[in-house]
């Protein structure tokens, strides 16, 4: 059984030391989509602006502005992980707007058709942010590299990562 035990510690720590490869691999990957999304939404206001009206957003002029400003600035900021809890709250806010309004039906099939609640345009924008704000941008972003310059490691929230597991850990016995 120790040895069982010692085989999964060095697996969780190999995998451990993928997590910021992977947060940056999310960051860069779903930073350009949305950047590209805003840049498109940029490039076409009115029809934004259209779009919004049509689904009863109020100050649909000026949240088109805004919501094409946030993908296109809060993609870029998040490749490079500028910002990126915040960021990634407010476009996982963007997003859960975004399936309520724009895919209504995709959102509340949840339950009863998960093909159609995961086909929805906004689901794989929104995991991607709920990823960045949950587990952070990982140590090859920017926040972590000015929060080192100063002296503050980054914000670690784990109770129990396999950085922090003790060398010797029991395993109760029945």
């Amino acid at each position: 059984m120790a040895k069982i035990q010692k085989l999964y510690e060095m697996f969780a720590r190999a995998c451990f030391g993928l997590e910021s490869p992977f947060l940056l691999i999310v960051r860069l990957y779903w930073g350009w989509q949305f950047m590209q999304t805003g840049w498109g939404k940029l490039g076409d206001l009115g029809k934004v602006t259209n779009y919004f009206t049509s689904l009863g957003i109020p100050a649909p002029a000026w949240n088109a502005y805004f919501i094409s400003g946030l993908e296109f600035a809060g993609g870029i900021l998040l490749a490079i992980g500028l910002g990126s809890r915040l960021l990634a709250f407010l476009l996982a806010a963007d997003m859960a707007v975004a399936y309520y309004l724009g895919d209504h039906d995709a959102l509340f099939s949840f339950f009863s058709d998960p093909d159609k609640f995961y086909a929805a345009a906004p689901f794989t924008f929104l995991i991607a942010s709920l990823i960045i704000l949950v587990f952070g941008p990982g140590k090859l972003a920017l926040d972590a590299i000015i929060a080192k310059r100063f002296g503050r490691p980054p914000h670690q929230d784990r109770a129990a990562s396999p950085a922090s597991l003790p060398d010797s850990v029991s395993i109760p016995r029945p």
